[in-house]
């Protein structure tokens, strides 16, 4: 039983990895194939049941995961980034929420034929959209900055708001009517918030000062804060019930925006140990789906979720962002995405029994009904949010760009040729000549330390996906590639060879830099050969490849004098030649190389008729 149980464990992992690869080559959101998967490999196969796998375990198990994901999601909230938009999030997180609960009540009230208490109930727990589903929806649909961000602080701010509202719900229910219940239920959400709010500001508090006085060492950084953290979230519910999503939400917002506070590294640990978290908890929840409930609810429920989506959302977004400077593409965009997920699913799961103990006969269909939400604004949006912020002109371009350290005569040489390949290029570098002259031939430019606070501020990487470390300087190459891998991914940072590096091993190599950089075109082309073939007139040059004109016979007619710096290839995908990475390209590519201008004889093609070279790019 034991290897059973382990197994179908290690399962549930590799099916989260393959939900996450697949939505990562189909560029959809994860969340609908994890819910397709947990709902073929639980009520349609039968392979998982997570009552039986979990048992009580599975909700405690469920809840530090929430609580886990709500902090990670929280530390990203930095109070500079909402400036011009706070009035928005502010009213989409108070006033906007009445709106919800409110039209969402009356629809379960009228369509379903819920309570009035039980109408309540629901509506308070499909306020809430929350980071499980927003974050990884953002990661595909990449909408501008300003909508990415109130978004990203609704759907934080949001589920701790959520369920205080559903336990405050809860509260009236089963203390009755009247004026006591009502004093009940004040109580409740006095002592939620107090303790919240207390214990989230001093959890976060204590925790900056033990990280920026390092009281602890780095190495212990994360485990501290996780434990610290589980610690607070179960000791915030027993003081006072649900009040623990309060306190790690108030507790990431106070590290976030705590001054020298190192939290860079936490916030890599979080983020992968949420992106597992919340693979895992969709497919679990989803797993304890049983189609016969649905049966129950019949096709008004699907009135509930239209109302929800084409009257609730877009009435509490109009309401929210009116005299705010968003235009009427970005309010249709925030009025489209409101997903719900992970909180909604174990809220409703719990009360639901709860109220079941209490003798409530429609508590047995709260579940179903806030499940069949869930699949259908997840599978709705995911389909169709990206599409929608394409077509308003509000999702910000691929990240296929380069940010390219050094504006020296090498780096604006390669800068024109990606340019010409239809790539956004951004050089950066503190040598005001070189920077005038990159302006001058119409290259982007940022002049600054690429390693410094003020490019941290203020670097516009909209459309950038990698690095180019194009410096004369070595160790600037150097930094440039440890600063930026967590932002790009170690396969996306790319440098020259150190100077003379094919020159130099044993005791030599020592005062060579190390690498952090994947090595661009050959291990002994550094800054200083390429200069010297750019100074001796070497020029970049576009050559498209033909069945009758192939990269071998490219290299023959240039013979030495040809080193290929990147490829397109035929469905517009960049790739840069490598010492690690053979690129082998075929007819329909486009070759951009660095030439000899004597190198200019027309190209042949294999049944001998020639064809004109195209223009080079100076």
């Amino acid at each position: 039983m034991s290897e059973h149980t382990m197994l179908l464990i290690a399962g549930i992992g590799v099916l989260a990895l393959l939900c996450q690869t697949l939505a990562w080559w189909l560029r959809l959101p994860a969340i609908l194939f994890l819910l397709l998967a947990g709902m073929a490999a639980g009520p349609l196969l039968h392979w998982i049941d997570p009552a039986a796998l979990f048992g009580d375990l599975l909700f405690p198990f469920v809840s530090l995961a929430v609580a886990v994901i709500l902090f990670e999601g929280s530390l990203t909230l930095r109070f500079e980034e909402i400036r011009g938009t706070e009035n928005v999030v502010r009213r989409m997180v108070t006033v906007g929420v009445l709106v919800t609960w409110g039209v969402t009540a009356v629809a379960a009230h009228t369509v379903v034929g819920f309570s009035w208490p039980m109408a309540f109930l629901f509506g308070a727990i499909m306020v809430v959209t929350g980071p499980t589903v927003i974050v990884p929806m953002l990661r595909t649909v990449r909408p501008k900055a300003d909508i990415a961000n109130i978004l990203r602080w609704e759907g934080i701010l949001i589920d701790p708001i959520g369920a205080l509202l559903a336990v405050l719900v809860f509260e009236f229910i089963i203390s009755g009517s009247g004026g006591t219940a009502i004093g009940n239920t004040l109580f409740v959400f006095g002592k939620t918030v107090a303790t919240g709010l207390a214990l989230g500001a001093a959890g976060g508090y204590f925790l900056g000062v033990i990280l920026r006085r390092r009281l602890l060492p780095e190495y212990l950084h994360n485990i501290a804060t996780l434990a610290i953290l589980l610690g607070l979230y179960a000791i915030s519910n027993l003081l006072a019930e649900e009040s623990g999503l309060l306190t790690v939400t108030v507790m990431g917002i106070w590290l976030a925006n705590m001054k020298n506070v190192p939290v860079d590294e936490i916030l890599d640990f979080k983020e992968t140990l949420s992106l597992l978290l919340i693979s895992v908890l969709f497919i679990l929840l989803a797993a304890r789906i049983e189609f016969s409930q649905f049966e129950q609810l019949g096709w008004s429920a699907i009135w509930v979720f239209l109302v929800m989506q084409f009257v609730a959302r877009p009435l509490k977004v109009l309401i929210s962002t009116w005299g705010s400077t968003l235009d009427w593409r970005a309010r249709a965009l925030l009025a489209w995405i409101a997903p719900r997920g992970i909180v909604a699913a174990a809220v409703s799961a719990l009360f639901a029994l709860r109220l079941e103990q209490h003798g409530s006969a429609q508590a047995a269909l709260l579940v179903p009904l806030t499940f069949l939400v869930i699949i259908g604004t997840v599978v709705l949006q995911s389909a169709t949010a990206r599409p929608l912020a394409r077509l308003l002109g509000v999702a910000e371009p691929e990240p296929r760009g380069y940010l390219i350290v050094g504006v020296n005569q090498v780096a604006r040489a390669i800068a024109q040729g990606l340019k010409e390949a239809g790539l956004r290029v951004l050089l950066i570098g503190t040598n005001w000549n070189n920077i005038r002259a990159a302006r001058m031939d119409n290259l982007e430019t940022f002049y600054g330390n690429p390693v410094s606070e003020y490019a941290d501020r203020h670097l516009d990487l909209v459309g950038i996906g990698g690095l180019l470390a194009l410096s004369s300087r070595d160790e600037i190459n150097a930094l440039a590639a440890l600063r930026y891998r967590p932002e790009f991914g170690p396969a996306h940072i790319f440098g020259l060879a150190p100077y003379a590096s094919g020159a130099k091993s044993g005791a030599e190599g020592k005062h060579t830099v190390g690498r952090f950089s994947r090595t661009l075109f050959s291990t002994d082309m550094d800054y200083t050969r390429l200069s010297a073939l750019i100074a001796g007139g070497a020029v970049i040059r576009r050559t498209p490849l033909t069945e009758k004109f192939g990269y071998t016979a490219l290299h023959e007619q240039y013979g030495g004098n040809f080193l290929p710096l990147f490829a397109l290839d035929a469905r517009e995908n960049i790739h840069l030649f490598t010492t690690d990475d053979e690129v082998k390209p075929s007819a329909g590519w486009t070759i951009f190389s660095l030439a000899q201008p004597d190198a200019t004889a027309q190209e042949k093609s294999a049944d001998g008729d020639s064809e004109k070279r195209p223009q080079g790019i100076e």
